[in-house]
Parts: structure tokens; sequence; C-alpha cells
């Protein structure tokens, strides 16, 4: 089995290659003028291939698995994985006005039609239990990286008090608090209207406590920052943020830095400065199984 990867997740391709015991190869990535792609594969290629995509920033990066899918299996791969620590679209769930399309089951079934299992990391899922919904049953695998993040935190900041911002939250800030054994409850969001959505807090007391708020990704981050600013005007000591998906678009995180956000941390499932927590031993656990 190899472990194929792009040059720009090098970092993530040599800490997973090594806790798998495997080899490692690079895709190797042009772009012409106009816009297309050329990719260069290894070649040939082994009967068993794991393929290292995070989908952050996704459009392009969906043109390369289109390309290199078909590409490894005429080059020898009989058996294709992809482990996308990060999977685009899924948060687009559901046809809220006419004609929408339901991009969550459209890219979910491009790629179930290209490998054999996608594995990834804290899918952005509300409306539905499991990838087993919009793919093939034991297609998709999710994993969860809200345990590690609650071991973390309760390493960095004792006692600390977990809040989720939403009800979307609850899920992982429940996992990352019993990891933790730190006592944790989620806001809500209370609509005014089609169009205005705002958040409240949960009504506990945070004078004078660490708080930190926890999500499973963050990209504008402005949910997070008005999260921030109200807890740190209620008499929170700090405020600190943790997300497994730090997409942090624009000004995000100086932005969090300046509403009064002490610590930003995040897993590398995307690569960001604030990574702090590693996934490679959640993947590889559940890679081991696979490879065998």
């Amino acid at each position: 089995m190899l472990l194929l990867a792009f040059e720009d997740e090098a970092a993530l391709a040599h800490e997973l290659a090594e806790a798998l015991g495997l080899s490692l190869a690079f895709i190797t990535r042009h772009r012409f003028p106009d816009g297309e792609l050329r990719l260069v594969l290894p070649k040939p290629l082994p009967e068993r291939v794991l393929l290292l995509r995070g989908l952050q920033q996704p459009n392009e990066k969906l043109v390369e698995l289109l390309i290199t899918a078909p590409a490894a299996r005429e080059y020898g791969a009989r058996q294709l994985l992809l482990v996308a620590p990060y999977l685009a679209y899924m948060r687009q769930d559901m046809e809220f006005t006419p004609g929408e399309a339901v991009s969550q089951r459209h890219i979910a079934r491009l790629l179930a039609a290209h490998f054999d299992h996608v594995l990834t990391v804290d899918p952005h899922l509300h409306r539905i239990a499991s990838l087993d919904e919009v793919m093939p049953p034991g297609t998709g695998l999710a994993l969860s990286a809200a345990p590690v993040l609650g071991e973390w935190i309760a390493a960095q900041v004792p006692g600390a008090l977990l809040i989720g911002p939403d009800e979307e939250s609850a899920q992982w800030v429940s996992e990352a608090a019993r990891a933790g054994g730190l006592d944790h409850a989620v806001g809500r969001k209370v609509r005014h209207g089609d169009h205005q959505v705002v958040l409240a807090l949960p009504e506990v007391d945070v004078q004078g406590r660490a708080v930190v708020l926890l999500d499973d990704m963050a990209s504008t981050g402005r949910t997070l920052i008005g999260s921030a600013q109200e807890l740190l005007a209620r008499g929170a000591a700090s405020v600190d943020v943790a997300v497994t998906h730090a997409l942090f678009n624009g000004d995000a995180l100086p932005a969090l830095q300046a509403a009064g956000v002490r610590h930003v941390w995040s897993s590398n499932a995307v690569p960001h400065e604030s990574n702090a927590v590693s996934v490679v031993p959640l993947l590889a656990k559940a890679l081991k199984p696979l490879m065998a």
C-alpha cells in the first residue's frame, strides 16, 4: 500500500505515512496559463492506494480528485481510499429555496463513485445521522476530534467551562467535555423572522471562570467573536477557542484576538498556524483495519 499526497499537505502526509508504516509519494501539479491543471502520478501504482486530500477551498481540489482517481486505477490501483480530513459541501443538506442544489448529496455521491472508502473528521452533518445516508453504507467513515480536543483543553485550562455557541455544536461539546472531565453548556439560535438569527448563550454563571468556546469549524469566526465578547462582558476570566477545522477566512483570526480571545487552538485536519492537536492517531487507528 502507498500513501499519495500533494505537496501543500506534506507535513500531515509525512506524519500519517510514519504512523502507518507506509511509503509516501507526491503528485506533482502544474497550472497552465489558462487555469487547467497537469497532474503527474507515480507509475505504476500498487494495488492499494491511500490518497490524502483535504477539501478546504474545495473546488479546484475536487477537480484534482476527478483526474487523480481514474488515473490511479489506470496505473494499477484496485482499492482506492480517500483520506479527506475536511470534507467540503456537507452544510448544504436541504433545499432551502426552490431549485437549490443539495450539494451534500451530490458531492458525497461523486466521491463514492470514485473511491472505495472516504475517511473524514467531524463532517458538518446536521439533518442526517451519518454519511451512510448520502453514500453507499460503509463507504463514508467519519471520525471525531472532539475527545482529543477535550483532553487538550483540560490539560491547558484545568477546570474550564466548555461552551458550544449554538445547538449545532452540541454533539462536539458533549464529547469533548466527557473526554476532558469538564463542565459544558450549549447556546441556541433565536429566530426573529425569516432572515434574522441571533445567538443566545446559555444562562450559566461564567463570572471569574475560564471559558473555552468549542465548535467543529470556524470560517468567518463571527459566531465565535460575538460569543466571546458576550462572555467577557458577563465576567468570564478568559475566553479561548478550540475548533476541529481552522478555515479562518479573511481577517477571522486577528478579529478573534481583537475581540479578547486569548488562545485559538485547532486540529491539524486543516493546516493552519493555530494547529495544536494532531488527528493522525485517529486516522491511523481507523485506517489500520482497512489495510489488513
